[in-house]
């Protein structure tokens, strides 16, 4: 199921549809809950209603949590799920920090 997931990201309408929600986010997390997450939750639930799933944001959420139950027990599981993370996730930079400033950098 996860693999016809990540195909289904894969497709080319998907594909338009995802890259026409980054460009709306514009990198803005709080943009990203509002435009990219819907899309990737209507993709997801696409192709998990047909594996007995719930067609609602419910259901997306049982799968994800039932992925992650089975990453720590099967490799391919955990990179699976990472490529699907990746699709609709940005990537997370970690901010830089002040030496011994408490993160904030001295004036």
């Amino acid at each position: 199921v996860l693999a016809e997931v990540i195909k289904a990201f894969g497709a080319p309408e998907n594909a338009q549809r995802m890259e026409e929600a980054r460009d709306n986010a514009c990198n803005d997390m709080g943009k990203m809950l509002q435009f990219l997450l819907p899309v990737a939750t209507q993709i997801q639930q696409d192709v998990i209603k047909a594996y007995g799933f719930s067609s609602d944001g419910e259901g997306v959420l049982k799968f994800a949590r039932l992925i992650k139950s089975y990453e720590s027990q099967d490799p391919e599981i955990a990179s699976m799920s990472g490529k699907l993370k990746a699709m609709f996730l940005p990537p997370m930079t970690l901010p830089p920090h002040g030496a011994g400033t408490g993160g904030v950098p001295a004036s």
